[in-house]
């Protein structure tokens, strides 16, 4: 998300980083470029108005003009009006009612509202420790009720049975009244979609309001129809009392004009991203984080929450201590890995919250890829325990079982084995007081210009071989 943006931002504010001292001409051809790029990225006209005049207002001021580094001082400004734009800080949902609380979810059709659902039960039961409920009220979309009660086993959320017969308002009061039987914490209430805005569906909507008294109402919507979408969630919010925005598609759209506009033409706050199409492609929409990795300062804090959240702590620490005490990193440790970083969302996820990650060559990015992390997971499935233990026992036959095995090809095992070999010595050097070595060494090959420094992981560079370790 905000690939592009973000690119062009950076290009943009780099120019007057060194800069000895800012002059109303060269903020004036700053403050076009930064017009022209969040024009590009689909940000609404008013708002790149308002930001633009903000932004060249305080940069013009004595403070900017007098400071010892007038470039940094005016990214900084950059930085603070992106956040206020957004929104200024984590807005969460408001459960603080008689359980259940009730949220109800509104949308356009096919802008993830039913996968929200399952989303959001799986957050608040993870993350919050709720029990949740979940009920459809889609009498319309053919298998709407049938996908949301999929999801909801998956996801390990009591789904409230309804049938197309039914009418909505009368699914969701049953359902709230057994939820209260179940004394269950919250009711996601799913709601059905329209293809565009019409008085039918919002009477329909307004109604189940009424009847059930949600103490949140979000709205769902695809970032990827940009500014689009604050147009759409500011109609919904003129017939419902919306309290929050769900940006759903985030990881496919490079722009991010949606998430520029929303809180500004409506008022509301973007409360989560859907970042992926998995359950647990779900996150909390932090302004100041976002605004960070716009302008390529990466988003070190959700990356630790994540890490927190998704790796199984209990298998970490025990590679850790089998490295330390020098025994040896098989096939085996290599894909728990590989397995840890799915479910952390992939490589391109992880990626995207590095620092710098906007200064890194394409040719670089591209070669990290999330295809080679599931392909690597099959070709260790095709081992056998003895192989995964000793992988110096693979050769020529073996290596042509295991590609049959994976659906691969005999280089892609060649390749699998020459990264683990890296990856092993790496380990090694681990073993004992080596990690503190291994990370000055690291420290040094960062270079004074930070990742793109020479050697580090801008041009020249290059991704550690086979991930991260975990």
């Amino acid at each position: 998300m905000f690939d592009n943006l973000s690119e062009r931002l950076g290009g943009v504010l780099n120019k007057l980083r060194g800069q000895g001292r800012l002059t109303e001409e060269n903020i004036k051809d700053t403050m076009r470029e930064v017009r022209m790029a969040l024009l590009e990225a689909d940000v609404a006209l008013p708002v790149v108005r308002a930001f633009v005049d903000r932004v060249k207002e305080q940069a013009l001021g004595e403070e900017v003009m007098k400071s010892l580094t007038p470039g940094q001082v005016l990214i900084k400004i950059v930085n603070d009006e992106l956040v206020k734009v957004m929104g200024e800080a984590n807005e969460s949902l408001d459960l603080a009612a008689q359980p259940p609380a009730v949220v109800l979810m509104a949308g356009l059709q096919g802008s993830g509202k039913t996968t929200s659902v399952a989303k959001l039960s799986r957050w608040l039961k993870e993350t919050q420790r709720k029990s949740v409920m979940v009920v459809s009220c889609d009498v319309y979309r053919p298998a709407a009720i049938d996908q949301l009660e999929t999801l909801a086993k998956d996801v390990d959320a009591e789904f409230f049975p309804s049938r197309g017969d039914q009418r909505p308002l009368d699914i969701a009061k049953a359902a709230l009244a057994e939820a209260k039987k179940q004394f269950k914490d919250v009711l996601i209430i799913d709601t059905a979609g329209r293809l565009h805005v019409d008085n039918e569906m919002m009477d329909e909507i307004k109604a189940l309001h009424a009847g059930v008294n949600p103490v949140e109402t979000l709205f769902v919507v695809d970032s990827m129809t940009g500014q689009d979408a604050a147009n759409t969630a500011k109609a919904f919010d003129e017939a419902l009392p919306l309290t929050g925005v769900i940006l759903t598609k985030t990881d496919g759209d490079a722009r991010g004009g949606a998430a520029l506009s929303i809180r500004q033409i409506t008022g509301k706050p973007i409360k989560f991203l859907g970042v992926g199409e998995k359950t647990t492609a779900l996150e909390p929409f932090h302004p100041e984080r976002m605004a960070s990795r716009i302008l390529g300062m990466g988003d070190v804090l959700s990356l630790v929450e994540e890490v927190q959240r998704k790796v199984d702590h209990t298998k970490a620490e025990k590679l850790a201590k089998k490295i330390t005490k020098g025994k040896g990193f098989d096939l085996e440790d290599f894909k728990e890995q590989m397995e840890q970083m799915a479910n952390m969302g992939g490589l391109a996820s992880l990626m995207d919250k590095l620092p710098g990650m906007n200064e890194v060559p394409d040719h670089v990015k591209s070669q990290v890829n999330d295809k080679e992390v599931v392909k690597t997971i099959a070709i260790i499935n095709s081992m056998t325990p003895k192989e995964r233990q000793f992988p110096a026992i693979i050769k020529g036959s073996r290596k042509r079982r295991i590609a049959a095995g994976s659906g691969t090809q005999v280089q892609d095992i060649n390749k699998l084995l020459k990264q683990f070999a890296q990856m092993q010595k790496m380990m090694k050097k681990m073993k004992g007081g080596g990690m503190a070595k291994m990370m000055k060494g690291l420290k040094g090959r960062m270079g004074p210009g930070g990742m793109g420094g020479p050697g580090g992981m801008g041009p020249g560079g290059g991704m550690p071989p086979g991930g991260f370790p975990f």
